[in-house]
């Protein structure tokens, strides 16, 4: 399976010694600059998204939950009443 073509560019500056630590960091890593800061770039991006795209409870927090999916709709009688009206689309 190939892999989609890369056809974006990012340009950034940073100091020379930001740009040495990287260079380190990717030779230790036998990657090029390139790879290494793409890797790490994305590595990063996915952890911070991670955050907002898994929910962690606990066993208690989960066993409400449950319970309030499981239950039967509550009447919201002003819901009810929007929906009888005519809608401002017809």
């Amino acid at each position: 399976m190939r892999s989609p073509a890369r056809s974006e560019r990012i340009d950034i500056r940073i100091s020379p010694s930001a740009k040495q630590l990287l260079q380190d960091a990717a030779e230790v890593q036998h990657k090029t600059l390139s790879e290494f800061v793409l890797h790490s770039a994305i590595s990063a991006a996915e952890q911070a998204l991670c955050d907002r795209q898994q929910l962690r409870l606990s066993a208690e927090q989960w066993t409400a939950l449950m319970e309030a999916l499981d239950a039967p709709p509550r009447r919201h009688p002003r819901m009810e009443r929007l929906l009888q009206e005519a809608s401002v689309f017809d």
